[in-house]
């Protein structure tokens, strides 16, 4: 079993590169927890602490706090590769460095708050504004249930959706705040035939008072209006919805790798039943079946890259992306987890009735894959028509592109 690599400080950057196979290393540890982390519905803390160890939790923190603050083509391969060791790993991976990220568009006192007080410090975060407010002097008094928050079960802090109103009570906008978790509450709410591992429990607060320099305004920031004080970080310039999604990419293509390499191990030692292949491997539909896989597993790939290197060009520019280029970037990054979904969907079939077997891993990929794609932000259908609409010049029908 591979062992953890060991803690490095927090004082030097972490470098991008040697990250993606550090990821890697940690492949057979992940996979000999996933069934662990899948019954006990958390990722478990040999994972956690085995990914702090590698620095794969700071793959998106700023530089100045010993983070990689790598670019998103690295960020969903580093996802990906935990990912297919494990889906629920993956997927609390690349949330923690989602929110990570989302950090580093604060203004430098929270940001000092945060990570000043320790490099390490993991946030969960849920966007929809679930909660009731009350402005009072220098800041908010919050009340409110936030389901369903991925990865609240290892993380200090959560960012969470509130309206933001006015000393009248009137809701003048949408904000995010920071709330640490040790004032929240967690139900015990993710009961999921997917990706049970994520821990994804709904955040409870009462009467909690966030102050005002703990709120950023969420409409400001999906129009690239950050509060971070270091405009020369190319990163903290990247569109903000685009991010949010793009980051989401990372398991599905990890899992779609994943099933792949399960149908590839399986399939010499069995056959077709009730035919007369009694290899599955000389059968010319199964060489169909396996090609039609490969190939949308690299479409996906190639949405979800073209996607990540628009965002981070742009940003290193300077350059916030219009409304037609986040359209076309949330649309890249529904597509890919679309063909991933159907690659593995496809490989299951082929795979017959022995797939459903608990202790063979196409059944959780399978589960897996089917419950991360639909995610609100992801789902194809809503995508399409989103993206249809601009294409068209027609309103948008969200105000989170």
């Amino acid at each position: 079993m591979s062992q953890a690599l060991p803690y490095r400080s927090h004082s030097a950057p972490l470098e991008a590169g040697p990250l993606i196979e550090r990821a890697r290393e940690l492949f057979p540890l992940i996979r000999d927890n996933a069934a662990a982390t899948e019954a006990g519905r958390r990722v478990v803390d040999a994972n956690i602490d085995a990914l702090r160890a590698a620095g794969l939790l700071r793959v998106s923190t700023p530089r100045r706090y010993g983070g990689a603050e790598a670019d998103l083509r690295t960020t969903i391969t580093i996802s990906g590769e935990i990912a297919r060791a494990c889906g629920s790993t993956g997927w609390v991976t690349a949330l923690l460095n989602m929110c990570s990220w989302v950090i580093g568009l604060y203004p430098a006192r929270v940001q000092a708050e945060i990570f000043g007080a320790d490099p390490d410090a993991r946030v969960c975060a849920v966007v929809a504004p679930r909660a009731t407010t009350r402005r009072v002097a220098d800041g908010y008094v919050v009340t409110g249930k936030w389901p369903w928050a991925s990865a609240c079960l290892h993380a200090q802090w959560a960012a969470v959706g509130i309206p933001v109103v006015d000393d009248a009570g009137a809701v003048v906008d949408q904000g995010f705040a920071l709330i640490p978790m040790s004032e929240l509450a967690i139900e015990d709410s993710w009961f999921s035939v997917g990706m049970r591992g994520t821990g994804s429990n709904t955040l409870v607060g009462t009467e909690v008072f966030v102050p005002d320099h703990r709120v950023m305004s969420l409409t400001g920031a999906i129009e690239g209006r950050y509060l971070t004080e270091h405009k020369d970080e190319a990163l903290y310039r990247a569109g903000f919805m685009p991010v949010l999604v793009m980051i989401l990419v990372g398991p599905p293509l990890g899992l779609a790798r994943a099933a792949l390499d399960c149908f590839g191990e399986q399939m010499p030692s069995r056959g077709i039943i009730y035919t007369s292949y009694d290899r599955q491997i000389d059968a010319p539909v199964t060489h169909e079946q396996i090609a039609e896989a490969a190939m949308l597993i690299d479409s996906a790939h190639l949405h979800a890259y073209r996607a990540a290197d628009d965002i981070d060009s742009l940003a290193a520019a300077g350059s916030y992306p219009d409304l037609a280029a986040r359209a076309r970037m949330r649309m890249d990054c529904s597509r890919a987890v679309h063909y991933a979904r159907e690659a593995v969907n496809l490989l299951v079939s082929a795979s017959g009735g022995s797939a459903f077997g608990e202790s063979n891993p196409l059944q959780r990929i399978w589960r897996d894959i089917n419950t991360s794609s639909l995610h609100g932000i992801l789902t194809h259908r809503t995508n399409l028509e989103m993206y249809g609409r601009i294409l068209l010049g027609l309103p948008q029908n969200s105000p989170l592109i």
